[in-house]
């Protein structure tokens, strides 16, 4: 049954409900020239997805069919500009190598442009395509991080479970993968993504697995309980990307010049920062976080226009960033 005969056959329920307590087989079956057979499987299938259709025996040993929540009549099928946000949240999936929502999303759209009459559907499609290419959602250059999609699936299931994983791992200080049993946790994306686990031959310490060095993945049958306290939106708040490290945590400090200011003040740099208007009209921004090397990679973006005031050790990194000829603002 299609999209549009749904629509008709709930407004016809939610009419007759009103008037005379329900439509009949017989009635749906003129009302759409369909033999009695057929009208009874439309009203089947409209039952599965409206459980709120409920049926009661006239005088005359009918059975009439009714539509209790009239709020159904109201809707409406997918708007252009609904299917544009979700063609824009594949494509941004897609660039940051979110393969799991880039199945899902693809799976919603096209089930609800399935409902579409096909005339209509390409219409939208192609409507979707081109406000998505004068956005420059279509064709935007730039650096992505490479992922294996299968790695990535198995992480997921594993993640629902939780149960434990078996991978092939090559560290930064392995010369060739080696076989880990880890417990997963979560997954952190960024300019590189993480898996955040813990490994079962080591101590209860979580740590970073950069899921691009992961070779292979494969789940288990292990169940494991995870730790009740942990919370994966605080453990990132302690990184300034996704790379993170006790060592390096510290509380940082930004001072922006007058002319960079107005720009600053358009970031969200970290979750918990906070910002000091100074008296020259320059802007102060301070948190607290690991990743030096993450930092120091971002305030190469404003050269000049910004200077460490801490930790020491940043301020050093971005010496050589403040003598470069950076004329344009992030």
């Amino acid at each position: 049954m299609s999209f549009q005969k749904a629509q008709d056959l709930l407004k016809l329920a939610g009419m007759s409900a009103s008037r005379h307590g329900g439509i009949t087989v017989k009635e749906v079956a003129e009302a759409f020239s369909v033999n009695e057979r057929t009208a009874q499987r439309m009203i089947a299938a409209l039952k599965d997805v409206f459980p709120s259709i409920s049926h009661q025996t006239d005088s005359e040993r009918r059975r009439r069919w009714k539509l209790r929540d009239t709020s159904m009549l109201g809707m409406q099928g997918l708007y252009r500009r609904e299917l544009v946000a979700l063609e824009a949240s594949i494509t941004r999936a897609e660039r940051e190598g979110a393969y799991m929502e880039v199945d899902a999303l693809r799976s919603l759209r096209d089930r609800l442009v399935a409902t579409l009459p096909s005339a209509q559907a390409r219409s939208m499609e192609v409507d979707a395509e081109a406000i998505l290419e004068a956005k420059g959602y279509a064709c935007r250059p730039g650096p992505k991080v490479k992922t294996s999609p299968d790695v990535l699936n198995i992480v997921s299931a594993a993640l629902r479970g939780p149960f434990r994983l078996i991978i092939r791992y090559q560290g930064a200080q392995d010369a060739k993968p080696r076989k880990r049993v880890i417990e997963p946790y979560g997954i952190l994306l960024g300019t590189r993504h993480y898996l955040i686990a813990r490994d079962t031959a080591k101590d209860h310490n979580l740590r970073r697995f950069r899921i691009d060095r992961i070779e292979k993945a494969e789940i288990t049958n292990d169940w494991f309980e995870k730790d009740r306290d942990f919370d994966l939106e605080a453990y990132a708040a302690r990184s300034f990307g996704s790379f993170h490290s006790d060592d390096e945590f510290s509380r940082v400090v930004w001072r922006f010049s007058p002319a960079a200011a107005a720009t600053a003040r358009e970031f969200e740099f970290h979750p918990k920062q906070e910002m000091t208007e100074l008296e020259d009209g320059g802007l102060m921004v301070s948190f607290e976080a690991s990743g030096l090397v993450e930092m120091a990679w971002h305030l190469a973006k404003w050269g000049a226009e910004v200077e460490v005031v801490e930790p020491s050790a940043l301020r050093e990194m971005a010496v050589a960033y403040r003598k470069a000829q950076i004329r344009v603002l992030p």
